[in-house]
């Protein structure tokens, strides 16, 4: 049955620090004058649709193939935002002057349409995402725009594409959505952009490898940060990601998945890769605890899957909660901590789990932690909190559980 409960929709203000905020002139952008407007979408369709590879072929896993179409939406100072066009998947056309490539004027969403046990098309939490998106745009002034006009664009393309990339028969798969908005000025001098491009593509996004039991992650080292206080790092701009992956290139070659991204002399933690991290263990106190790093200081993503981690372990995993399931209650704690301190547990026999997650990887396991010259092993079967969660979350997505969560597509 369909989700009648209209998707919250997060304001801009929700991500952005106040400092930002307060640079920001009108950061609630509702008036439809300012504003694209979805019900004057135009529709171009294909006339040359392609075929759908087959599933685990080398086309599927190379992250290169979208679906037939996409949505695009331009804007200018002058005239504002053009009507919404849904035309068939290509090329873009930028002058080589363009703002996004001089001065990465870019922002981008991650999201996943998924194919219910019900035969529903459903996303999850995407009044999240494009709130998100519009704090994104307007850190790297980009205009706004009015986060639910984006939400009818998003599934609106899902209902074109989707019943032919995501069939009905493909319950539990996913196509993965990448909302994109960059800066399209011609002008080389270094300014606010005074021309936009909105787009909406779907691609394909290969599952993570089932072999392997779990993550191995390399720390960064002193001189390479991803994000520092006052920073972008809680935006999702495209200027985040290129100055990361000179540490993922080399934790790759030297055998490791992700780079667990450490800030400051004090080696707080921080993010794993573009996921967010999570530790279980034990306080010296005894008191057993979901610990990840607060949003407070703008150093991470404020992650969809992130927030949803934590809101199940607030409201399903507390005294009475835990029972029900038969494990011990699990406190959620948003606080700084460091390596030394993930070491120390540990070594102590307090460190029972780690763990990403994210919106491509969803959820998992960490069994090991390269730091320096040290090595901690995390143990992978002492404690089932990750499993309850992971179960609980996936009873969500495919509709197992009704929920708020959820916003269901009706398809073409």
């Amino acid at each position: 049955m369909a989700n009648v409960t209209p998707t919250p929709i997060e304001d801009a203000a929700a991500f952005l620090s106040p400092s930002v905020l307060r640079m920001v002139t009108n950061p609630k952008i509702q008036s439809p004058r300012e504003t694209f407007d979805a019900t004057r979408l135009k529709t171009n369709l294909t006339s040359s649709p392609r075929p759908v590879p087959p599933p685990g072929s080398p086309e599927l896993l190379s992250n290169k193939v979208c679906t037939d179409h996409m949505i695009s939406i331009r804007w200018t100072s002058e005239q504002g935002w053009t009507d919404p066009e849904l035309v068939p998947y290509g090329p873009l056309s930028l002058m080589p002057t363009a703002s996004v490539i001089h001065y990465s004027t870019a922002c981008f969403e991650g999201m996943k349409v998924y194919r219910g046990a019900d035969g529903t098309l459903r996303l999850f939490r995407p009044g999240y995402n494009c709130g998100r998106m519009l704090a994104s745009a307007l850190r790297i002034c980009l205009p706004g725009f009015d986060p639910r006009q984006l939400l009818a664009l998003i599934k609106k393309l899902c209902a074109v594409d989707g019943p032919k990339w995501l069939p009905k028969d493909g319950v539990g798969q996913s196509l993965y959505l990448r909302p994109t908005f960059i800066g399209s000025d011609p002008c080389l001098g270094f300014q606010v952009p005074q021309e936009a491009m909105l787009f909406i593509i779907i691609s394909y996004w290969p599952p993570p490898p089932s072999a392997k039991k779990g993550l191995e992650l390399l720390c960064s080292v002193e001189d390479m940060v991803r994000a520092w206080p006052g920073s972008a790092g809680s935006a999702k701009i495209s200027g985040n990601y290129g100055p990361s992956l000179l540490a993922h290139d080399e934790a790759k070659r030297n055998g490791f998945d992700q780079v667990l991204w450490l800030f400051g002399s004090e080696g707080y933690v921080t993010e794993a890769g573009s996921s967010n991290f999570f530790a279980i263990w034990r306080t010296e106190g005894g008191k057993l605890q979901l610990i990840t790093a607060p949003l407070t200081e703008h150093t991470i993503l404020a992650g969809v899957t992130r927030k949803s981690v934590l809101e199940l372990t607030e409201t399903r995993l507390d005294q009475a909660g835990a029972s029900k399931v038969g494990i011990e209650p699990l406190e959620a704690v948003e606080a700084n901590f460091t390596i030394s301190e993930l070491a120390k547990a540990s070594e102590q026999g307090r460190l029972l789990g780690t763990f990403v997650v994210g919106t491509a990887c969803f959820m998992q396991l960490v069994v090991r932690i390269q730091y320096k010259e040290r090595v901690i092993e995390i143990p992978t079967d002492d404690i089932p909190h990750m499993a309850v969660l992971l179960r609980w979350m996936s009873d969500i997505l495919l509709g197992n559980n009704k929920s708020e969560w959820i916003d269901v597509i009706s398809e073409e």
